[in-house]
């Protein structure tokens, strides 16, 4: 399995004229998954060699605006760069409660349709990743709201036995989301590559002695 990091992103706060906002781009087999998306991003992305369109899921780890600002206007690059096929799977996006919320108001008040689908799996946080007085409950966001268009997807719960997240798995990976303490409750992704059993030609080795 090939796995290339880019870093697109390496700045707090704000994006500079030559370091953008926080966002991480991961190539494997052919796809790109995108960690953060800060302001900056599509400018790094097109200063780079790597092909935007290739994104399939984007993880995002904390509410902060150095690394949510630049999502809602990527989908819409992504949208504007793309031709309608009902066949398209959709970019999953991973990141805590309340992010949902934020893209499907933040299209909705732009008035910007997008023509791929997108899915929302959103992380339930603890109450201990935060300063008490920071903590903020976003499960009754948007509740008894009619929300016609908003993305689909899962709400997922820590499993205990674990203390992780378990946000996708497939031959290769287990890939899954960890508490982080900070100001605002945030998310740390893993990726565990699954052990690949070596092959023996036995009876080559037999004639080797």
């Amino acid at each position: 399995m090939s796995l290339e990091l880019t870093f697109l992103g390496t700045g707090s706060a704000f994006p500079c004229p030559g370091r953008g906002a926080a966002a991480l781009l991961l190539r494997r087999e052919g796809q790109c998954w995108l960690f953060d998306c800060g302001e900056g991003t599509q400018t790094q992305l097109m200063r780079s060699r790597l092909r935007a369109a290739r994104i399939t899921k984007i993880f995002i780890t904390h509410l902060h605006g150095d690394h949510i600002f630049g999502l809602p206007g990527l989908l819409c690059t992504l949208s504007l760069q793309s031709s309608p096929e009902a066949s398209k799977a959709p970019i999953d996006i991973y990141g805590p409660l309340g992010l949902r919320s934020f893209l499907w108001r933040s299209l909705e008040l732009s008035h910007s349709q997008l023509l791929f689908p997108y899915a929302v799996h959103e992380l339930v946080p603890t109450r201990d990743q935060c300063p008490p007085e920071e903590f903020r409950d976003f499960s009754g966001l948007d509740r008894g709201e009619a929300l016609p268009q908003a993305p689909p997807g899962r709400v997922l719960h820590l499993d205990p036995g674990e203390d992780s997240y378990l946000l996708l798995e497939d031959e290769q990976l287990v890939v899954r989301a960890f508490r982080l303490f900070h100001r605002v409750p945030s998310f740390g992704f893993v990726l565990e590559e699954k052990p690949r059993p070596g092959k023996l030609n036995v009876q080559k080795l037999k004639d080797l002695g």
